[in-house]
Formats: C-alpha cells, sequence, structure tokens
C-alpha cells in the first residue's frame, strides 16, 4: 500500500477476452496456438538470415529486426494471459503491470518505425538501384536500426513516469488481457488531460514521420513498377506492395483507434479488438508477409532445415 500521491492499491485484475468457462479454453487454445506460430516463424527468420551470409544486406537486417520486435510484442502480453486463464487466476501486480505497459509501448514503437525503415529500404532498392550500395551504406543502417529503440524507450519511459503519478483509488478492475495505456487511463481517478494531452502529440510525432514514409515510397515505387515491360514482374512486384500495404493499414488503423483518441471516446469491446489485431495477428503475420513469400528467404530457411536435419 502507497501514501500520498502514488498508488493506494497493489495488483490490478486483468478481466481478459471472456468470463465464460467454454470461451476461456478456446481462448487458450487458439493465443497458444498463435502465440507458438509466431514465436518459431519470427525465429525462424532471425536465424536464417544470421547464417546466411548472402543474406546479410540492409534489407534483411531490418527484416530480423521487426522479428525480433514481433516476438518481443507478442510475448509482453500473452504469456501472462495464458498463466491466467490456466490457473483461474487474473491478478498481476502493480509492477509488473507498469513493467507490462511499458515494453508493449515500446515494440509498437519499434514496429512501427520498421515499417517505415523499410519501405524507405524498398523505395532505394527499385526506384535507385544503381546507388543503393552507396545511400545504404552500413552506418545509415545501423543508425537507422538503433534509432528506433532509443526513440521508443523514451515514449514509453515519458507514459511510464506521467502514469505512476496518478491515483488508482477504489476499482483496480481492467477490462483487458493485459495492462494497456488506454484502460489504465481510464481506470484512474486523478485527472488524466495532461496523460492524454501527452498521448495524443507523441502519438502524432511518432505516427506522421514513419507512415508519411510509406506511402511516398511506395507511390514512387508504383511509377518504377509501371515502366517494367514485363506483365509477371509487374504483378509479382504488385502482389508484394500489396502485402505490405495491407499489414501497414491494418498496424496504423489499430494503432490510430485504440491509442490515438481520448479515453472517452473508447470501448472496452473496440479496445480488445484492436490491442488483439496490432499485439497478436499482426506479428504472427509478418513472417508470412515479409519473408516467407521472398525466394531468397525461402532458400534461407531450407538451407537452415536441411542444417538441422543432418544434426539429427
Amino acid at each position: 500500500m502507497h501514501q500520498g500521491n502514488e498508488t493506494i492499491i497493489s495488483k490490478f485484475i486483468l478481466l481478459g477476452l471472456s468470463n465464460q468457462a467454454e470461451q476461456q479454453k478456446l481462448f487458450f487454445v487458439l493465443f497458444l496456438g498463435m502465440y507458438l506460430v509466431t514465436v518459431v516463424g519470427n525465429g525462424l527468420i532471425i536465424l536464417a538470415i544470421g547464417l546466411d551470409t548472402y543474406l546479410h544486406t540492409p534489407m534483411y537486417l531490418f527484416l530480423a529486426n521487426l522479428s525480433f520486435a514481433d516476438i518481443s510484442s507478442i510475448s509482453t502480453s500473452i504469456p501472462k494471459m495464458l498463466i491466467n486463464i490456466q490457473t483461474n487466476s487474473q491478478s498481476i501486480s502493480y509492477e509488473s503491470c507498469i513493467a507490462q505497459m511499458y515494453f508493449s509501448i515500446v515494440f509498437v514503437v519499434i514496429d512501427n518505425f520498421l515499417l517505415g525503415v523499410m519501405a524507405y529500404d524498398r523505395f532505394v532498392a527499385i526506384c535507385h538501384p544503381l546507388n543503393y550500395a552507396s545511400i545504404m551504406q552500413p552506418r545509415l543502417c545501423i543508425l537507422l536500426t538503433v534509432i528506433p529503440w532509443v526513440f521508443s524507450n523514451m515514449v514509453a519511459l515519458t507514459h511510464t513516469l506521467l502514469l505512476i503519478r496518478l491515483l488508482f483509488c477504489d476499482s483496480n478492475t481492467l477490462p483487458h488481457f493485459f495492462c494497456d495505456l488506454a484502460p489504465l487511463l481510464k481506470l484512474s481517478c486523478s485527472d488524466t488531460m495532461i496523460n492524454e494531452l501527452v498521448l495524443f502529440i507523441l502519438g502524432l510525432l511518432v505516427i506522421t514521420f514513419p507512415f508519411s514514409l510509406t506511402p511516398f515510397s511506395y507511390v514512387c515505387i508504383v511509377k518504377a513498377v509501371l515502366r517494367i515491360s514485363s506483365t509477371e514482374g509487374k504483378w509479382k512486384a504488385f502482389s508484394t506492395c500489396g502485402s505490405h500495404l495491407t499489414v501497414v493499414l491494418l498496424f496504423y488503423g489499430t494503432i490510430v483507434g485504440v491509442y490515438f483518441f481520448p479515453s472517452s471516446t473508447h470501448t472496452d469491446h473496440r479496445d480488445k479488438i484492436g490491442a488483439v489485431l496490432f499485439t497478436v495477428v499482426t506479428p504472427m503475420m509478418n513472417p508470412f508477409i515479409y519473408t516467407l513469400r521472398n525466394k531468397d528467404m525461402k532458400g534461407a530457411l531450407r538451407k537452415l532445415i536441411n542444417r538441422k536435419c543432418s544434426f539429427l
């Protein structure tokens, strides 16, 4: 228990996605399967890229970082939810809740920036192929990899420091399956105007720049693809762009819907659906969309599997 301007509760109750026993069992099997697919899929991608020297290029460096961020993102929420379902316990300590919120913000922001970085990388590769090596030099690639990690931690730390100043009085029940920022703000009995203002300002900064890279890059890519004489080449390029843009729209749409508007406009049902989309569905889809449809990536995965089989 704490006094003064600090919280007076020591734990939160996570209601999860459903309070019906039959649905809980279904959710356990479904989300365990999705979690394993995400971890195995993204883990294989990281191993394949790390072991195949042919894939030691900027594009696959960003893909490996995206895969690591996706594994970390889904691991901040799903294991705890599965444990709660299995043990019939809905509690999470105050400290664990704050940590869960912190890391969920970190990996969402990292994903956001990596989507923009990957779009820029494809723009340089397709629109300026002869200058690709001179533009995407190792120093720039390292900066484009490190900056998202540093900036995402700064954003998460800002929200965390503002949140721990708030009071949580009588109610400690979160109608969610993990400690997300929006429902925590709704639960507080303090004035959250500053938190929501900072959320809006940082959200605008975090989303605007990376997102602006995506449509700019793909408009230029489409123009370059239209100049390709081969119909098969055009279709392949447009198919890849369409898949990428689908994930981009899914990611940004849910982020804006869940975080970009004041908490008073939220509904618990909408928050849960949005959170499932960007914390579970998107990380699970990314390996298939960004890498498994790539010929070089498929070859690297086959080499990895054959190498593992040879040791058995």
